[in-house]
């Protein structure tokens, strides 16, 4: 697959092209339809299909500080768009100039003379152009004025009408499984392993503290089983089962909110400076305040023996 960063990377020959446009921010299984769609019907033109993706998030530069939790940073974004069999994947800045640029002129420019467009597939509410003012209905009239065809679908998959929005209110209500459904995988969460306060080593759970990436959608406070996954040149592909913990830590008054991980029954890794994930696959409990260290000891064997159950039942 190739990618581009930016519409200046794309070949001068690069011949028409069936094209989606969108955030696709967690490449939920509504966007997958649509990747997927576009992917297939390239294939039976005998065209190539591209996918058109933004960063950072349009709200960020249009309106600073309204912008959503993201479900995926950009890197992720594109890995997932990958695995859909699309053959490129262009991040597009988005910047303040680009974003008072008018429909008409977008099209013309970025699907029409970058990358040769021969059709179009969005979502059906997908907007587009300075203010948002261009829709599906004005995309088609400007593929018959620059020769593409265009067509807006549905995010359903399987019946279930599917969003980002959706998902993160799941998220923030600690539904770690039926945000799974609907991204069609679990929710994971990345960043590099910082130094915290070393308390879960002290208690027997040394757990690995991730400085999460800005703008990250992070659950609700709680503790979840799921998976630490890490691709370092020191462990590569290595993906353990794990007791994730969110929250700040009440029963030693604590005022940050951590994301931290026990990868089960391992104690002797050392994570410290590696980018990391982790990937949600259930909610085990709520954050609690404990009376006493040994009431919360207790309490981290039974959640640690639930995440074994929980991930023996999802490998």
């Amino acid at each position: 697959m190739r990618r581009w960063h930016g519409l200046d990377e794309v070949p001068a020959d690069w011949g028409r092209s069936v094209i989606t446009i969108g955030v696709f921010d967690g490449v939920h299984r509504g966007h997958q339809r649509i990747v997927g769609s576009a992917a297939e019907l390239a294939k039976e033109r005998g065209l190539r299909s591209v996918v058109i993706t933004f960063d950072p998030h349009p709200d960020e530069v249009v309106r600073p500080g309204t912008h959503p939790p993201l479900l995926s940073s950009t890197k992720r974004r594109i890995e997932l768009l990958e695995g859909l069999g699309t053959d490129a994947v262009v991040v597009v800045p988005f910047t303040l100039e680009l974003s008072k640029v008018g429909p008409d002129e977008f099209v013309q420019s970025v699907l029409v003379d970058r990358l040769h467009a021969a059709h179009v597939i969005v979502g059906e509410d997908f907007r587009f152009g300075h203010k948002a003012k261009g829709d599906v209905a004005l995309l088609k009239e400007l593929g018959e004025k620059y020769d593409f065809t265009a067509e807006g679908v549905p995010l359903v998959a399987n019946g279930d009408k599917i969003s980002s929005t959706s998902i993160r209110e799941r998220l923030d209500a600690g539904e770690v499984e039926e945000a799974a459904h609907a991204l069609g995988r679990p929710h994971r969460v990345e960043g590099v392993v910082v130094r915290g306060h070393q308390r879960g080593r002290q208690l027997g759970f040394p757990t690995a503290n991730l400085e999460t990436l800005p703008h990250t959608a992070i659950p609700a406070d709680g503790v979840y089983a799921g998976w630490l996954v890490c691709d370092s040149d020191r462990y590569p592909g290595f993906r353990w089962p794990a007791a994730i913990s969110i929250g700040t830590n009440p029963t030693f008054e604590g005022g940050e909110r951590t994301v931290e991980a026990y990868a089960l029954d391992r104690t002797d890794l050392d994570l410290y400076g590696e980018h990391m994930a982790v990937d949600f696959e259930g909610r085990i409990r709520d954050t609690l305040k404990f009376d006493s260290i040994d009431a919360l000891i207790e309490e981290m064997h039974r959640d640690v023996d639930r995440a074994r159950e929980i991930t023996a039942a999802t490998r």
